[in-house]
């Protein structure tokens, strides 16, 4: 098993998918998980592996969902000792969960973000710069000439460096997409005029003070490869973060904590999620942190609905 999902790694990484790789580090008897099980959770809260019975897969699937949204990465404890709920010290969050079955789990949370994504429309030499700069901060950085080429959804950037060759194409669609930074690297007059088209164009006057002409910081770059820092200096100031549509199927949580509901029965934390164990009552849904909770609950709801 763990050799099939290293192997599904690669896929989710080069389809810029983002997801944790869950590893038992420890684990202390009685637990059904052992050392070197390993499991990936992805950012629709499903869990492709096995680190440990249906509670254990509760929290890491809560907690992962969190180091995901925070692009970190942790230890996790889950112990069966109710009080140690949410305790913290360096290094390592632990988790209380009475329903486990007596053993303590850690569990190494590894979040995998993809890195940056900056499109570069042109091949002038400040593109093939960009380029350049781009991977050596480890960025995913893509090139281009076709004005009509699709914007991926995670695309962070869009820097258009054709000198006068299908601009105004490009920055329209990176307007669109609502790309975080849209850039046009040009003299301050070349860039206004671009800027003028886009008004006749029809662009409103919000969507073309998006647009960062002449593109960069102003740092007194001269040579194409000052030009590419200054960019990647201001992409860097302005912190772009990989956000996408809910539809998309490299879909990444909004920032900020995961939705979380309380198991009525034993009071644990649980992710909101599809792959969340659930059940309907009075048209609400309860989540529950295993299977065994969720019986309990419909064996008597009327108990546990308060």
């Amino acid at each position: 098993m763990r050799a099939d999902l290293l192997s599904r790694v690669d896929g989710l990484r080069s389809g810029r998918t983002p997801f944790v790789l869950a590893t038992v580090v420890r684990a202390e008897r009685p637990t059904s998980a052992k050392p070197g099980d390993c499991a990936l959770v992805l950012a629709d809260g499903t869990i492709d592996g096995f680190v440990g019975g249906a509670c254990a897969e509760s929290t890491v699937r809560l907690e992962s969902l969190r180091l995901l949204q925070a692009g970190e990465s942790g230890l996790l404890r889950i112990t069966p000792r109710a009080g140690d709920g949410g305790t913290a010290e360096e290094g390592v969050r632990t988790v209380g969960n009475p329903c486990l079955s007596g053993g303590t789990l850690e569990i190494f949370l590894e979040a995998m973000i993809p890195p940056v994504l900056v499109v570069v429309h042109g091949e002038a030499p400040v593109a093939r710069a960009l380029v350049r700069v781009g991977h050596a901060l480890d960025w995913d950085v893509r090139t281009g000439v076709d004005p009509a080429a699709p914007i991926a959804p995670d695309t962070a950037a869009v820097v258009v460096a054709s000198h006068g060759r299908g601009e105004a194409p490009v920055l329209r669609a990176a307007l669109r997409a609502e790309v975080p930074y849209v850039a046009l690297v040009a003299s301050r007059r070349r860039a206004a005029g671009v800027l003028d088209d886009l008004a006749a164009q029809g662009v409103p006057a919000g969507q073309r003070e998006r647009i960062h002409a002449p593109a960069g910081l102003d740092i007194g770059a001269r040579t194409a490869q000052e030009i590419a820092l200054s960019v990647f200096a201001e992409i860097v100031a302005q912190s772009p973060r990989v956000v996408l549509p809910a539809s998309s199927p490299a879909d990444v949580p909004p920032a900020g904590e995961p939705a979380v509901a309380i198991d009525p029965v034993c009071g644990m934390e649980v992710a909101v999620t599809t792959a969340s164990i659930s059940a309907q009552h009075d048209g609400e849904t309860a989540y529950f942190c295993g299977t065994g909770c969720r019986q309990a609950f419909l064996d008597d709801p009327q108990r546990f609905a308060r």
